[in-house]
């Protein structure tokens, strides 16, 4: 059940991005040939008005087709026939829908909490080493660690894991002023619990944000800021070489820890608000990675698009959209190369090799 729901999220996901690009080609005048839902050969397909409206067989991706959007065309409802912002709106539509799809789902399950922890510290643990004039103070509210803003009360132990050296620079607002303290020392310390010994840092968090209808879509909207740094982060972390490419996942991998969320979650009503937030993430995810200024992606069509219009103008020749047409086929092949490859190596590891 959980595979089929998160092959279902997937599919929602790509039409709600492919009717962005969809709907706003039709409302500027621009002659959409084909709204296809998956990529490969066609299972169904039917022609309404100028439209072809098809499903296809291999379930990833989807597109919208659009009259002369890679080679020249006379039709004046080209897409290249338009103006450069019409162009520009058209491809960030899809992208707006993604972010526009996981900030509504944000909203609806953070609207079923009944307060939102800050972080704001509330008190400290008995002889804790970080409280003093000179150091934190009771009411601080942490704003920001190593030039990272803390979004939400859960990015602060995402922040202080990942500098390891014990020593940050952190932003806090005190009585409605900031102030900084760099080159903090701030290492966890030992502390007794309940006859135990575990390490901490010794600050409490126990201020709690009311949900108001205007805090839930403030929470939303941090939320979502959030997921885009985590994937920002990820992807610096790929690329520094922190973590190894085998660690990147792909649709198989997802639809994997999606099923295995629901299976391990408490009850089924745990399960369903677990997947439904990582779809969140995944719209989210989904806008942010298709910005990347990478060929055949919806930011590597505005980047050329952008630098096409500047050659244009200073050069006063048109360039013919073939040439931008091949830059995103090739972008495409080696694209689907990649995920063809995250995909085998997912299968592997559902074998367990």
């Amino acid at each position: 059940m959980y595979i089929i729901l998160a092959i279902l999220i997937f599919g929602l996901l790509i039409l709600v991005h492919e009717f962005g690009h969809f709907i706003a080609a039709k409302l500027l005048g621009v002659q959409v040939n084909e709204f296809a839902l998956c990529m490969g050969p066609a299972l169904w397909q039917h022609t309404w008005g100028e439209t072809k409206y098809s499903l296809r067989l291999i379930p990833i991706g989807g597109y919208c087709a659009m009259e002369g959007e890679d080679e020249e065309s006379a039709n004046p409802r080209a897409f290249t026939s338009k103006p450069v912002w019409v162009r520009a709106v058209i491809l960030v539509a899809g992208v707006f829908m993604n972010f526009l799809t996981g900030l509504l789902i944000l909203a609806i399950l953070l609207s079923t909490s009944a307060g939102f922890y800050s972080p704001v510290i509330t008190d400290f643990a008995d002889g804790c080493p970080y409280e003093g004039e000179d150091a934190l103070q009771v009411g601080d509210e942490i704003l920001s660690v190593d030039g990272e803003r803390v979004y939400i009360y859960s990015d602060l132990s995402l922040l202080w894991e990942r500098n390891s050296s014990g020593v940050y620079d952190m932003v806090v607002r005190r009585n409605g002023e900031k102030v900084k303290l760099d080159d903090f020392r701030f290492v966890k310390v030992e502390y007794e619990d309940e006859g135990e010994t575990v390490l901490r840092y010794g600050l409490n968090f126990g201020n709690i944000i009311p949900k108001t209808f205007r805090n839930v879509l403030n929470m939303a909207w941090r939320n979502a800021l959030d997921f885009i740094r985590l994937t920002r982060m990820g992807l610096m972390d790929l690329i520094s070489g922190l973590v190894s490419i085998n660690e990147m996942s792909g649709p198989v991998g997802i639809v994997s820890v999606i099923s295995e969320t629901g299976r391990q979650s408490e009850s089924t009503r745990i399960a369903i608000s677990n997947i439904t937030y990582l779809a969140a993430f995944l719209a989210v995810d989904l806008a942010f990675m298709n910005l990347l200024p990478i060929p055949a992606l919806d930011g590597g069509r505005l980047f050329l698009l952008l630098v096409t219009a500047l050659i244009e103008k200073i050069t006063r020749k048109k360039i013919n959209p073939k040439y931008e047409g091949y830059i995103h086929a090739a972008g495409m092949v080696v694209l689907l190369g990649f995920m063809a490859f995250i995909t085998f190596k997912d299968i592997l590891k559902l074998f367990g090799r």
